[in-house]
């Protein structure tokens, strides 16, 4: 007899080991589904997951999945304008309101102080993606670097096409807000800002710029390529600020 929830294993050949596992069986059985978007198939964690996630605390006092989101295994590609993803043609221009702007490439990036920091990111979409593994620069470093200026209040992160990201600095000089170039012991893929992106993980995830080419330290904000376009200007995922 056929299953008609059974995936169509010729075509997503990746699917065949989940299939196969108990566990995959059972998050089926529980509600997690197959659905399609964007052209890919990707595979939502059971709704016990989730309920695990918003009752489990952050040492804030917050729940550590924000409202409207839900739990999925790995980071989904969400579009726009890649960059060339090459690591010998990186250049990170940190400037603006700074008394001592400086350029690095990507072996000039490796040879400042690195950290590893686990942290959520979650989308504006609605998925979250729990406890990665980030490696790279913390941006509180980079500020520390160039030397601020008096009355610097944001950070302006540039991507690749001219994108841009407005984030206030004390959310970009988190401990946990960095420039990043690894994700779980892995370079990001091109779809995912190869080779190096920014990650402001207590935002929703289109503050954390793709194909990073700047860190720009402003006194007045300047809202950046979605901010403009009806999104949310601080994105806070616990207050659901998703739309402006």
């Amino acid at each position: 007899m056929s299953d008609s929830k059974r995936p169509d294993l010729q075509r997503f050949p990746t699917m065949q080991q989940p299939w196969d596992r108990r566990q995959f069986i059972k998050n089926a059985a529980a509600g997690a589904g197959l659905i399609a978007l964007g052209g890919g198939l990707f595979r939502f964690l059971s709704d016990d997951a989730s309920a695990a996630a918003a009752a489990e605390k952050r040492p804030d006092g917050r729940p550590r999945l924000p409202p409207g989101q839900r739990v999925i295994e790995k980071l989904k590609p969400m579009g726009g304008d890649e960059g060339d993803g090459d690591v010998k043609t990186f250049s990170l221009r940190v400037y603006g309101a700074v008394k001592k702007p400086f350029s690095v490439d990507y072996a000039g990036l490796l040879k400042l102080p690195q950290v590893e920091r686990a942290a959520d990111v979650h989308c504006v979409t609605g998925w979250t993606v729990l406890g990665a593994m980030f490696k790279g620069v913390q941006v509180a470093k980079l500020a520390e670097l160039a030397e601020l200026q008096d009355g610097v209040a944001h950070v302006i992160f540039e991507a690749a096409h001219g994108y841009t990201a407005n984030v206030p600095l004390k959310d970009a000089t988190t401990d946990n807000a960095l420039i990043t170039y690894r994700m779980n012991g892995k370079p990001f893929a091109l779809t995912h800002g190869a080779p190096v992106r920014g990650l402001i993980p207590d935002l929703y995830f289109w503050k954390s710029a793709k194909w990073i080419t700047g860190v720009r330290f402003v006194k007045k904000d300047e809202p950046g390529y979605w901010e403009t376009r009806g999104y949310h200007n601080h994105a806070d995922p616990w207050t659901e600020e998703r739309y402006g």
